[in-house]
């Protein structure tokens, strides 16, 4: 059985993928010659991450095709109901990056509360002749702990989320559609506890976080989770975080709010607009950037290779049964 990871995969899953018999290619080929090697290799399985495309053209030119996988939580660039339509699994891998993409989030939210963000950008060009002024400048920042931090979507990264930021110190709410949690099971030293928390309205948790932090998928109209109402509605001077989708925020609404004050920053991993995000954003001062890394860490990578290539030979055992 062939297997072509498009966008990579780790080093340990190739290796277990070749020992239980697969054969396995990983070199990227573009969007527009994929097929055609798909095809001419006799590939039955396809895996991908966020760069390559598996949409109803390349599923339909790839009659061969067996299986997708996407190295990640969301499918949004798989059409999963033409590729489950037309007889293929799709698989992903929902839990072996959250704790990336937790701490990417922490990270823009530490850098932000004290302005690391811009003076990483000043201190090379002014750090010799402007040394005092900086410090002065950057010299009242704030600090995380005791905090409201309001996580919209509580599924296992957000769930990630709330826990590193409990044990900075935050106060933490959620909103979401179909959770009802209220606790989190959390290790200290070793040892498990158990800590509560609430789910509030989205008006609410607008209204009392002091920042706000994005877990959810597309919707289904591909509108906005922050819009115009919610940024009017926001507690002033809120300090925002989006690893999730780029389609979650109304970019124009997040550029008017950061020039008005209502968000006073903005930590952003994803865009609308990617691999070319809105140059305007790019360049407001009191935006912290990153470019789509949040599962991007070598731990992540190996879990995430690991559960594909644990699916994969689950799958295969369960089909080489059926033709028994």
């Amino acid at each position: 059985m062939h297997i072509h990871a498009n966008d990579g995969i780790s080093k340990e899953a190739v290796n277990l993928l070749k020992e239980e018999g697969f054969e396995i290619t990983t070199e990227h080929v573009p969007q527009e010659q994929l097929a055609a090697y798909l095809n001419t290799r006799g590939a039955e399985v396809l895996l991908v991450r966020s760069a390559t495309k598996v949409g109803r053209e390349l599923i339909d030119a790839c009659p061969g095709l067996k299986l997708v996988g996407r190295g990640g939580v969301g499918m949004d660039n798989i059409d999963v109901d033409h590729a489950v339509k037309k007889g293929l699994r799709v698989v992903n891998t929902p839990a072996s990056s959250s704790i990336s993409v937790a701490e990417l989030v922490m990270a823009h939210l530490f850098s932000m509360a004290r302005g690391l963000y811009q003076t990483n950008r000043r201190m090379p060009t002014e750090g010799t002749t402007a040394f005092k002024e900086l410090k002065k400048a950057y010299g009242n920042g704030a600090e995380l702990r005791g905090k409201t931090l309001g996580v919209i979507g509580f599924g296992r990264i957000g769930c990630w989320v709330a826990r590193y930021a409990i044990g900075a110190g935050m106060k933490v709410i959620y909103t979401d559609r179909h959770a009802t949690v209220d606790h989190l099971d959390m290790e200290f030293n070793g040892e498990m506890h158990r800590v509560g928390i609430k789910m509030v309205p989205l008006e609410e948790l607008l209204a009392k976080s002091d920042a706000v932090t994005l877990h959810v998928p597309s919707n289904p109209d591909n509108s906005p989770v922050l819009g115009p109402a919610e940024f009017a509605g926001m507690k002033k001077g809120m300090l925002v975080v989006n690893t999730a989708r780029g389609s979650s925020i109304d970019e124009k609404a997040l550029i008017a709010a950061l020039k008005d004050g209502t968000v006073k920053a903005a930590g952003l991993d994803v865009f609308q607009d990617e691999p070319a995000p809105h140059a305007e954003l790019l360049g407001l001062p009191n935006v912290s950037l990153s470019p789509h890394i949040g599962a991007a860490t070598g731990e992540a990578q190996d879990r995430i290779g690991m559960e594909l290539a644990e699916q994969l030979m689950a799958w295969r055992d369960e089909v080489t049964v059926g033709r028994g």
